[in-house]
């Protein structure tokens, strides 16, 4: 059996949430069937890490994919005219995006279809490409996997799929994202916030996470709390950041926000392990994996009420209106004032972190293949 698989998102030291999913899933599923032959497409030189097993062979197609013009380029000419070559019996692709009329069975992961509902929070030609593409895809895929129950019925709703059509596998978080010790707290709270307990986000800075609501609550907790609470803003600057910025600047308590840019994961275990609480409230996710990953480093949370977080965070989080800076603000003063309630909060968190692991997704993943092959 010979399965060709999209790996243009493994890209070294900038795995996003997609690459992530690919890497977890990918590195135990060729390891699992070695009997399998894996073909993994690259749009760029790749790193030697990710060619998982002596069953992987990698293939560079160009252009690289760095604007949708290229993305139609790349899929619709280059993929295809690699799978007339390969040959295979499953194409996969974990960012979703298909070679329309491609020869072989394929299989599409779908993480959301936030483009649809806020096409705006992209670029233009981003969010124009997305929704002029992603119906044709989710048509032609023989089947669709996607990472939550809300973004199923998502996808049911908008694009009229069949639910017998989409398996839901969970994203999961590294395994390194776990309590630290207090003396690592000390350290990172003295090289991030001089000390102080500090509120933190997680994640890419892009217009759906929601960050100028965030930073204009903590402004407002501030205001009437009296405290030395810091927010930290944790992640690698997408776009949207001049809009970000006017916030920024017209904030009372702005000298008590801190952005790191993007930082290496053993950064990010020590920033979240020592957080005082997580606030992670964008208005559209299609999974929301820091939820997971603070409910492993036992770090309450507040989180958005909306799309999947609730499915996601179970009952470890205070859930709020994102679009409500006062609701965003009353939250913290919860979870600031009330030691119970955080306690609470974390001892849920360990138990519905334990519905997520990568080698559950690893199998899930696996299981759809075979209907798909199956098929």
């Amino acid at each position: 059996m010979k399965i060709a698989v999209n790996t243009r998102m493994l890209l070294k030291d900038r795995l996003d949430g997609i690459g992530r999913f690919a890497y977890h899933t990918l590195s135990r599923i060729t390891k699992a069937h070695p009997e399998v032959e894996f073909v993994f497409l690259f749009d760029r030189k790749f790193s030697d890490e990710f060619i998982f097993s002596k069953n992987v062979t990698p293939m560079v197609i160009p252009p690289p994919t760095r604007h949708p013009f290229l993305y139609y380029l790349w899929f619709q000419i280059s993929v295809k005219l690699a799978l007339k070559k390969i040959k295979p019996d499953l194409f996969l692709s974990p960012d979703g995006l298909l070679p329309l009329g491609a020869q072989c069975k394929q299989l599409a992961v779908i993480h959301d279809i936030n483009f649809k509902h806020y096409p705006e929070d992209l670029k233009f030609w981003t969010g124009k490409f997305f929704n002029y593409y992603f119906p044709k895809y989710a048509f032609a895929a023989n089947r669709i996997v996607t990472v939550s129950e809300y973004t199923k019925k998502d996808l049911m709703q908008e694009y009229r799929t069949s639910s017998d059509k989409i398996d839901v596998v969970y994203n999961a978080a590294d395994e390194i994202f776990a309590p630290i010790t207090a003396e690592e707290k000390r350290e990172t709270r003295q090289k991030y916030s001089k000390g102080e307990d500090y509120f933190v986000f997680i994640g890419s800075v892009s217009p759906r996470k929601n960050i100028g609501r965030l930073m204009e609550a903590f402004d407002l907790f501030k205001k009437e709390n009296k405290n030395n609470l810091k927010l930290i803003i944790a992640g690698a600057n997408f776009w949207g950041q001049d809009k970000l910025n006017e916030t920024l600047n017209k904030l009372e308590f702005k000298n008590d926000i801190i952005f790191t840019g993007r930082v290496d994961d053993n950064e990010m275990r020590l920033l979240l392990g020592s957080a005082f609480c997580l606030t992670y409230i964008p208005y559209f996710e299609g999974f929301g994996v820091p939820l997971v990953e603070a409910m492993r480093a036992h770090v309450p949370i507040i989180s958005s009420s909306l799309t999947s977080m609730p499915e996601i965070a179970g009952g470890a989080a205070v859930f709020v209106n994102p679009f409500q800076i006062q609701e965003v603000r009353d939250a913290m003063v919860r979870i600031t004032a009330d030691e119970s309630l955080r306690h609470m909060l974390i001892e849920k968190g360990k138990i519905q972190c334990q519905k997520f692991s990568w080698d559950k997704s690893a199998a899930d993943l696996w299981k759809s293949i075979e209907k798909t092959l199956a098929e």
